[in-house]
């Protein structure tokens, strides 16, 4: 079985939708993840900070350069991530579109390096 990821791709710059709609997918979102659970596919999830919190750190000339976030300049921003197990690329797009459905948001699905332990 392959580890993929989901990776939840969330406007940048957009106001977070009403306090009502974000619950709503809040409780999508756990059902969502009970169902993973359910099925042997979850590994974790989680959501991340905006890019403003982010800092790279990058190797240069012997030691590392420390910048500031954000790093890279986009239309979309990675707003969570959710590592899956599933026999193959097919069954990983399903949990994406139920993820999809689920948060709203576009769902990036990429293989993950290295194989579950079953």
């Amino acid at each position: 079985m392959k580890y993929y990821l989901l990776s939840v791709m969330q406007p940048v710059g957009d106001e977070l939708p009403p306090p009502e709609v974000l619950a709503e997918i809040g409780k999508n979102l756990d059902v969502f993840h009970q169902e993973l659970r359910q099925a042997g596919a979850w590994v974790f999830a989680g959501g991340l900070h905006g890019p403003e919190s982010s800092t790279v750190l990058r190797p240069s000339a012997g030691d590392v350069l420390i910048t500031d976030g954000p790093y890279a300049e986009g239309k979309e921003m990675l707003g969570g991530i959710c590592l899956i197990k599933a026999p193959d690329l097919d069954a990983a797009l399903e949990w994406g579109r139920k993820a999809a459905l689920a948060t709203t948001l576009p769902i990036e699905v990429r293989p993950f390096t290295g194989e579950a332990e079953d």
